[in-house]
Order: structure tokens, then sequence, then C-alpha cells
């Protein structure tokens, strides 16, 4: 980003800034003048405060590399803020660029805003303005990833987009056989089109054939994608083979694990990582209530999904032997409903120990708490009913 900002700057296109001024009071003191921008498409309400916050400008900016650096390129050193969405990344940046300390707010943590009786973009932007100005913290400040892997990240998102578009092609194509009395066989996702036309009758084949076609153009597609994750294996080799060593966590999980947390040092404690990735069940203690909820949700949805798919592995009869994988099945037998449980609980465990494993660069073990077990192939568990026995 600071490269493309720099040629921007550098073609002329965007005015140069003069120099920055002495820089503001930096931490919680409260700086010498405080900005809430509120963004939407195409435009962003500001309002700027004075040390003693009283307001003292407002407005609107258009959201261009252009507008932003000739409002706030000449503008004295402040601290900004705004709330996340879909062109805060660029937007921070820019401002950070500029020579601002700009603050990224958690848009769900912050409910006076969200849940206003009174919202509007003029009255958010000074909201935002004042939490900043007392405090920071207040606003639950995010972390952007940094551009690379912004970009790498793209090729997981793409390949996720145009399997879920493949799955509902396959799905109708199925429904509107079996309408006719033709249901197809049970076949696997890249050889689906080619088992349909060979089942189908010729009128049928005839009619859904645009659909096949691009069924197998979408599985194409897929394999392409499939071989830039190859490559971006290769591309962080180290990172991922500490990660990819766990058993059940295949190539996509680990990439996607590495890319979506983007630094290990992100993380004080390998524990906070299930809660980043909302693995834990959410809270409303208040007094003597205290009732038990289901998980957050929060963070990352697509990573938190391939890692239950992975805790779901990791549970059947076909998993490799481990502590995580012994302490699943224990909470699991529980109850009828505790096998849910269970695998939201391995998943989170999952995420614990690859973060770990990510941070210190150790090897995995099965069994940490016994260091003579030293691979899958032994386990302290007795096979149950229909697994399969191990040597």
């Amino acid at each position: 980003m600071k490269k493309l900002i720099s040629s921007i700057l550098a073609q002329g296109s965007i005015p140069s800034r003069r120099p920055v001024p002495a820089p503001a009071e930096s931490g919680n003191r409260i700086p010498t003048t405080t900005v809430g921008l509120d963004l939407s498409n195409q435009k962003a309400d500001y309002c700027t405060l004075n040390r003693q916050g009283q307001v003292i400008a407002r407005g609107q900016v258009q959201l261009s590399y252009a507008d932003l650096n000739r409002h706030f390129g000449h503008h004295r050193r402040a601290r900004i803020a705004l709330e996340v969405c879909g062109q805060s990344a660029w937007i921070s940046e820019l401002l950070e660029h500029l020579g601002h300390q700009v603050i990224v707010a958690n848009a769900r943590e912050v409910q006076s805003i969200t849940r206003s009786q009174r919202k509007s973009d003029r009255r958010d932007a000074e909201q935002l303005a004042r939490l900043a100005r007392v405090d920071p913290e207040l606003l639950h400040p995010i972390q952007h990833r940094r551009v690379q892997r912004r970009f790498d990240l793209m090729i997981i998102r793409g390949r996720a987009a145009v399997v879920e578009c493949r799955t509902r092609l396959i799905n109708s194509v199925r429904g509107t056989a079996k309408a006719f009395g033709e249901p197809v066989p049970a076949a696997s996702s890249a050889r689906f089109a080619e088992r349909a036309r060979k089942t189908l009758s010729p009128s049928l084949a005839g009619v859904l054939a645009p659909l096949l076609g691009q069924i197998e153009s979408l599985t194409a597609t897929i394999e392409n994608y499939d071989e830039q994750i190859r490559q971006l294996s290769e591309k962080y080799k180290e990172e991922f083979d500490r990660v990819a060593q766990v058993p059940g966590v295949g190539p996509i999980t680990a990439i996607t694990f590495l890319l979506t947390l983007d630094s290990p040092e992100r993380f004080a404690h390998s524990r906070d990582v299930g809660p980043y990735l909302g693995l834990v069940p959410a809270r409303a203690q208040s007094g003597e209530s205290d009732p038990d909820k289901r998980i957050s949700k929060a963070g990352d949805c697509y990573l938190r999904k391939l890692l239950v798919q992975c805790s779901q592995q990791t549970l059947t009869r076909f998993g490799t032997p481990s502590a995580i994988r012994d302490w699943g099945l224990a909470q699991a037998a529980r109850s009828r409903t505790a096998k849910k449980r269970a695998v939201v609980a391995v998943a989170r465990r999952l995420a614990v120990l690859l973060h770990r494993l990510w941070q210190r660069g150790e090897v995995y073990r099965p069994y940490p708490q016994n260091p003579q077990i030293a691979g899958p192939e032994k386990t302290t568990q007795p096979a149950m009913a229909g697994q399969r026995k191990t040597a």
C-alpha cells in the first residue's frame, strides 16, 4: 500500500502533502485535535473536536485518494477514528501515511452508535470523535491485516465463492432431474457434469446442458485456485509447515489460518484465538443472572467453518488418535446433545494448538503429556465400536 500511495503521489495525481507538524500526544492523553469519520459508499461525514471537546469543524469528504489527501494532507496531525467496513483498510493506511494516528473501531462493540435512537451520519461522526478523544479503548480498536496478506487471502475467498456457486448449480441440476424421475447417481463434484450427461435422457440433458457447462467451467476455475493455494504454501513454507503438521488440518485450512490471523504476535496468549474466531460462548452476566448462551460467532466465519470441519473429521472413527481427540470423544459421550458442543470445543482447541505451534515453532506431539508417545500410532483410549484398529 505504501508503494501504491508513493507511486500515485509521484505521478502527480494526488498533491503532495506539506511536512507534518509536531506530533500530538499519544496513548490515552487527550490529543490536540480529534476527528470522527463516518464512512459510507462514496462519501464520509467528519466532525473535528479541539482539546476541550468543542466542535470546530463539520462536513463531508469524498472517498477517493485525491479528496482524502486534499483534505487531510494539509491537516494538522490528529487522532482520527472510523468504523471498520469494507473500505476502512485502504482509508486507514492512507491516513496513517499522511501522518495521522488512526483508530479503526469495532462496530459490533460500539453499541452507543449502532443502537442509538437518533442515529445519523452526522451524529455518528461526532460520537466517534468524542469516544476517541477520551479513551481509544472505548472503541475496541482492531488491526487490519498487512496488504500482501490481504491480496493472498483473496485467493482463498475467491475459491470459496466459486465452490459455493458450483454447489448451488449441482443442487439445482439434481433437483430438476429428480423432478423428472431421473436422479443423478452419487458422484464427486469434479465428475458430476460428466456423470450427469451419461445418466440423463438426451432431452433432459439438452435442457440442462448450459448448467452442466457452467459446472465444468467452475471446476476448472477451482483447480486453478488449488494450484495458487499450493504456490502460497510454498511462499509461506516455514509457517505453513508448522501449522499443517496437525492431522486433519489440510492445506486450505492451514493457509487460511495464517492469512486470517496475519501474525502470531497479534495475540498475547494462544487462548485469545478462540474468542477472536467466535468459538467461545457469548456472555450476558448481570447480577445473579449468568445465562448459558451460544458461541458468539465473532471474527472470520469462513475460518471458523474450516476449523469446525477439521474438528468433525478429528472426532470420526477415521481420526488420528491424539489427546485432543480423546478429550473430544469423552465430552461427546456425556449425552445425546453433547456431540455438537464437543465439535465446537475441539475446534477451539485446534485453533489454540495451531497458534501455539505457529508462534513457538514446536513439533506437534499428539500426546504432549507423555513424551514417550512420539507419533499418532499409539492411543490411550481403546477403539470404539466400528473404529478402525491402529497398529
